[in-house]
């Protein structure tokens, strides 16, 4: 079994967020291993982006991404605590991978409570409307709308919907996976997507 150095377990605190402890008990279980350990701490590294939940985030970027042939085009606005982690890789690089991700996804916002009552609305009412049509008893309309609506949140909105470069995870997976990698609160802001032609 490889010795851990109070080195490997700073390296690793940076990297994830986590606690001497757990750094500790991460770099024995994967045998010194820094990837294994991280993986190892997935799980406690979105625990750290819970407890930080509540922090400030004033510093960040403003990053963009124009789709090739310039037809479509983004920028979003993404947040952290400190203007250090705002000028590192990993930060700047989820801000960028953000960008894109709207670019091909094109949600109609970030949480489910972002999105217009008139999009809302509209939903309801074809939704209501294919279930009239289905044939379905009347009792159980209002329930079958309601999953419907939740599963057009989840591809609609930023948050809930699989990241495009690893349909395995969500956007909301991906962010805790930067914030545990730079022990900051980190806040995907706004954005705004500009499709030529479109209105």
């Amino acid at each position: 079994m490889a010795a851990i150095s109070a080195a490997m377990v700073k390296s690793l605190r940076e990297k994830s967020g986590a606690g001497i402890m757990d750094c500790k008990e991460a770099l024995s279980a994967s045998d010194g291993d820094v990837e294994k350990a991280i993986d190892f701490l997935r799980k406690k590294g979105l625990a750290t982006a819970t407890k930080r939940a509540g922090r400030a985030t004033r510093e960040g970027t403003v990053q963009s991404y124009i789709h090739m042939g310039g037809k479509i085009g983004v920028m979003v606005e993404v947040n952290c605590e400190t203007d250090f982690v705002a000028k590192t890789d990993a930060f700047v690089e989820f801000a960028r991978n953000i960008a894109m991700h709207i670019a091909a996804t094109n949600p109609v916002g970030i949480h489910p409570e972002d999105v217009s009552e008139a999009v809302l609305n509209r939903e309801k009412e074809i939704y209501r409307a294919q279930v009239i049509e289905s044939g379905k008893p009347e009792k159980m309309i209002d329930k079958i709308v309601e999953g419907k609506l939740n599963k057009f949140f989840k591809e609609n909105c930023l948050m809930s919907q699989a990241y495009v470069r690893d349909p395995e995870k969500t956007i909301s997976d991906y962010l805790n996976e930067v914030v545990a990698k730079t022990g900051e609160k980190i806040s995907i802001k706004r954005f705004a997507r500009f499709q030529l032609g479109a209105e």
